[in-house]
């Protein structure tokens, strides 16, 4: 077993059938965890995600959105029974210890390369302990080893009026600026609400923005946003929703298609966050917090969150 810093491995593999990924991020929440892969392809390898979820005992569920792969597991060993085309990649343990999480690959040929050989190059990684180098028709076996980070999800609504403004695009230029000062912005997500409702502006959504954070900034996160919504705002019914880990409660879940489907007042939203544990900030006004409380339960399936119920 070899312990590599991504420097190390830049300089010891320069061969032109390695491509570094560009970052990879671990989100821990109690015994889950989210990986987040950024592919050094620009759509991303759909071979690979099927591979791993086919293959790998530990995923609940994973996904890819451009160049980025997303697994949700559990923490635990399942051994991989890998077999060329068929079987041929997977996770097969994943481990928190201390601060870190330790998530190990194997894969056959290719896919034994970008093991830990790629992925150990990513921005985001401690080290890689590479058990086998992979290449060509023999197995590659890597450990990862990254820091642990948090998911913190927050939910804005009501930031125009009928006359100018867009939500989504004051959402997105608060996360960007955010972004710039440290924080990894992860997601930007519009969740189509109640078309009806007569207080809407125009389209009736709102916005759910998703963070990596380590555990001391999540103060000084949420602090920003309510300071760059203060700035930013035009409408005097501000709020917004911070719902923290990775796991969407099923309550959360029903009032966010509720609110979809039907009006909801201010005191029903106030009553789910409460019973939610699920803290409510008013920025400039209260009307918001609906549709803020509202994104946040949707904020992960994109086929609801855009769909609309006439």
């Amino acid at each position: 077993m070899e312990i590599l810093k991504p420097k190390d491995l830049k300089k010891k593999f320069k061969d032109p059938w390695i491509a570094p990924y560009e970052k990879v991020i671990t989100l821990v929440d109690g015994d889950f965890v989210e990986i987040i892969e950024y592919h050094p392809c620009i759509s991303g390898s759909h071979w690979l995600v099927n591979q791993y979820k086919k293959n790998s005992g530990l995923i609940l569920k994973a996904y890819r959105d451009g160049n980025k792969h997303v697994f949700l597991t559990k923490v635990g060993k399942v051994p991989l029974d890998l077999k060329a085309s068929v079987s041929a990649a997977g996770i097969e343990e994943v481990a928190i210890e201390n601060d870190f999480v330790k998530v190990t690959h194997s894969g056959l040929a290719g896919a034994g390369v970008g093991a830990g050989m790629c992925r150990g190059m990513a921005e985001g990684i401690d080290h890689v302990e590479l058990l086998n180098e992979g290449g060509g028709s023999k197995l590659g076996k890597a450990t990862v080893i990254t820091p642990i980070m948090e998911k913190i999800n927050i939910g804005i609504d009501d930031t125009d009026t009928k006359e100018k403004g867009a939500t989504w695009t004051t959402a997105h230029n608060i996360a960007t600026q955010l972004q710039k000062e440290g924080f990894e912005y992860l997601d930007h997500v519009i969740v189509q609400l109640y078309p009806h409702n007569p207080n809407k502006t125009q389209n009736s959504v709102s916005i759910a923005l998703t963070f990596a954070i380590f555990p001391n900034q999540k103060e000084r996160l949420i602090n920003r946003v309510i300071s760059l919504l203060k700035e930013s705002t035009l409408s005097d019914e501000t709020a917004i929703a911070i719902l923290e880990g990775i796991q969407i409660p099923k309550e959360l879940k029903n009032y966010s298609m509720d609110a979809k489907t039907k009006m909801i007042t201010i005191e029903e939203a106030e009553k789910v966050a409460n019973d939610l544990n699920i803290p409510l900030v008013s920025i400039t006004g209260n009307q918001g917090k609906i549709g803020a409380l509202a994104a946040l339960g949707l904020y992960n399936n994109l086929f609801e969150a855009t769909k609309v119920y006439y």
